[in-house]
């Protein structure tokens, strides 16, 4: 199946001019003197702040949502985007919804696996310098033009990260989970690596230099759970979920078993309970 088309988006490539992002961190030296007012910074703020309202608005009834990372660029008949499919349909029957990054390779993978499993699809896509339509398994698109108002989404609306092999993107995001996990901006937040073999360089690492010189405590080591078990990668998340879900306001997870033909849809159904704000 082709991507779907994204028209509100990479304007940049079309139009061969920089993006938003990059148009916001530019220097205030390199920015002409006599700036039109919509290109200015206070009217960047009313975009942001646009793009949360959008967000939030979206995604605040979705239910309990696990969102997967990985690379863009992992073709269909690659393993891991096998893998990630099963994941996120295993993710689906035990009564999650699936959020990505709405492109190709993993991300498409898991929107796939969403739908395998009936659960509500989402994909929070984002404006780069070159085309990203958004992939065919999406139900519900959300488009973003600053990287960190899609990465608020992705963590606030989901209850956990699996991150499968990826490049600067992924680790990006696997990096600022764990930031926030250690300054006890998120709790309860389980970050799963799949893949030993592509993790094990970056784990030895952690190990052997950033905790060895004492740049981290040892107990930072241990946000990480790092498997080649699908199965332990959804284990790891419903235990947690369960958990706290018996002792905060969270909802009960609506597992397939629980479920009577009320998955989400493309109509936008939750798929299970409204989530409450326990991060």
């Amino acid at each position: 199946m082709a991507e779907q088309d994204n028209p509100t988006l990479n304007v940049a490539q079309r139009t061969r001019t920089s993006t938003e992002d990059e148009r916001l961190l530019q220097s205030p030296a390199e920015q002409p003197e006599s700036l039109d007012f919509t290109r200015s910074d206070p009217w960047r703020v009313l975009r942001i702040m646009g793009e949360f309202v959008e967000g939030f608005d979206t995604l605040a009834r979705i239910g309990p949502a696990v969102t997967i990372f990985g690379s863009a660029r992992t073709p269909a008949d690659h393993p891991e985007y096998a893998a990630a499919r099963e994941t996120a349909r295993l993710l689906g029957e035990a009564g999650f919804g699936i959020i990505t990054g709405g492109g190709p390779g993993v991300m498409e993978a898991a929107n796939r696996g969403a739908r395998d499993a009936g659960v509500q699809s989402i994909g929070c896509n984002i404006e780069l310098p070159f085309e990203q339509g958004i992939n065919p398994y999406v139900d519900v698109a959300i488009n973003f033009r600053y990287f960190f108002v899609r990465k608020t989404m992705f963590v606030k609306y989901a209850e956990a990260f699996i991150i499968f092999p990826g490049g600067f993107g992924t680790m990006d995001e696997l990096f600022e989970a764990l930031t926030l996990i250690q300054t006890g901006k998120v709790r309860d937040f389980p970050v799963v690596l799949v893949g030993t073999a592509y993790w094990q360089g970056l784990i030895d690492w952690i190990r052997g230099t950033l905790l060895a010189e004492g740049k981290i405590s040892p107990e930072d080591v241990n946000m990480l759970v790092v498997t080649d078990s699908l199965e332990e990668a959804v284990q790891t998340i419903v235990r947690c979920y369960d958990e706290i879900s018996a002792t905060s306001g969270r909802p009960p997870r609506r597992s397939k078993a629980s479920r009577s033909g009320t998955a989400g849809t493309a109509e936008g159904t939750p798929a299970s309970p409204e989530k409450a704000d326990a991060q």
